[in-house]
């Protein structure tokens, strides 16, 4: 191959990667979200002090945080995904190219719900934040955390491998 033929392919090839991954399926299939994302157990103690376990992939670096749910049809009910960073700070999220509403769980450094977003409008562009510097987001299919009694009082517990 020629050099010029070498960079119009690469540019291709680099365009092709910018326009996004294909759909996938939330379904812990070997496919998809798994071999994108790490999962692990996620644990909620609700209001009431009901435990309740989640399965959730685990968003970890920039790459990860980056594409989230994007491109998810569906999700299990008791699946979700934990945004974790390195430090609090005011984090925020969008719905850009999330095909599912979510309920987005902002939680402080020691797990604590800072607060909650309900049923997300999907494919939005408008960013929803935390209201004070958190440390972790959760997003769980829309009406998760209502029927699960997940509020302000909740704590998220997390173990990481």
């Amino acid at each position: 191959m020629t050099r010029k033929l070498l960079v119009i392919v690469a540019a291709l090839t680099t365009l092709g990667a910018a326009c996004g991954p294909e759909p996938v399926s939330g379904e812990k299939t070997g496919t998809g979200l798994d071999a994108l994302f790490d999962p692990d157990k996620l644990v909620i103690i609700n209001n009431n002090g009901d435990r309740h376990e989640f399965d959730v992939y685990i968003a970890a670096n920039y790459q990860q945080q980056r594409r989230g749910l994007m491109f998810v049809r569906d999700l299990p009910e008791t699946s979700g995904m934990l945004f974790v960073y390195e430090r609090a700070g005011m984090h925020s999220m969008w719905m850009k190219n999330t095909y599912i509403p979510l309920d987005i769980i902002f939680a402080r450094a020691d797990g604590t719900v800072s607060s909650v977003i309900h049923d997300t409008e999907p494919l939005s562009l408008e960013s929803l934040g935390s209201i004070e510097p958190v440390s972790y987001v959760l997003e769980l299919n829309a009406g998760t955390a209502r029927r699960y009694g997940i509020g302000r009082r909740s704590r998220l517990i997390w173990e990481p491998d």
